[in-house]
């Protein structure tokens, strides 16, 4: 059973927030948290970011971005990048955790773009990336529950 899911992307403040926030709502029973491999420790969500979220009902007034560490991997039953490369860093890292780390938008085998001070079509397209990723994933661990 997934009881605790870790949710990584670079710098903690754009996508992977986005993606634990939209995953904790409609999985409430699972534990979700999220880092970054180069977090802007202490940070908050991202303007533009909070304010889609905003828009569309996503709770991350509260965000504060933090690193990726040895125990919040070992911690995790799951963990879900957003690229490939992210993916890979992770496994060279920390090779024990082969084998529970994939990527959000695996399923739609592509790397979920990075909109950090890019335009809003930007973080548009990661958006409906990551609404794409959390649909799957939700189905997925909603079917490891029962």
């Amino acid at each position: 059973m997934i009881d605790r899911v870790l949710v990584v992307c670079e710098g903690n403040i754009c996508r992977s927030p986005l993606a634990c926030a939209m995953l904790a709502q409609a999985l409430p029973e699972i534990g979700f948290s999220s880092a970054g491999t180069h977090a802007r420790v202490g940070e908050g969500a991202d303007p533009l970011v909070l304010e889609m979220a905003r828009e569309r009902g996503v709770p991350l007034d509260e965000h504060v971005a933090t690193p990726l560490t040895d125990e919040r991997v070992r911690a995790a039953d799951l963990i879900l990048t957003m690229t490939k490369v992210q993916r890979e860093q992770i496994e060279l890292a920390w090779p024990y955790a082969r084998g529970k780390v994939y990527r959000l938008a695996e399923d739609d085998g592509v790397d979920v773009v990075d909109p950090y001070r890019r335009h809003r079509t930007t973080f548009e397209l990661a958006f409906a990336q990551i609404e794409h990723g959390v649909a799957h994933w939700r189905g997925v661990l909603a079917g490891l529950a029962h």
